[in-house]
């Protein structure tokens, strides 16, 4: 079963607060997205540690669920 594009934000966002967080339906089948996520707690962080931190906030839906998810992650401007 598809995972709706509004679920996976709100998981996103009850792991990381502060998030910004962006999703598109690449095929508009609701199984391949394409998120940004922007976040301080980012900052100083490597993407291999951004990756594994928006995983672990999707509670292991990855290749279930959600077939694919294109990450970008991202530091707010300015800070």
């Amino acid at each position: 079963m598809p995972m709706p594009a509004h679920e996976i934000e709100a998981m996103i966002q009850s792991a990381i607060p502060d998030a910004q967080v962006q999703i598109t339906d690449l095929a508009g089948d609701g199984d391949h997205y394409a998120a940004r996520v922007v976040s301080e707690s980012f900052r100083g962080v490597s993407r291999v540690e951004r990756t594994r931190r928006i995983y672990a906030a999707l509670g292991g839906r990855m290749g279930g669920e959600l077939h694919a998810l294109q990450l970008t992650t991202d530091v707010p401007a300015g800070g």
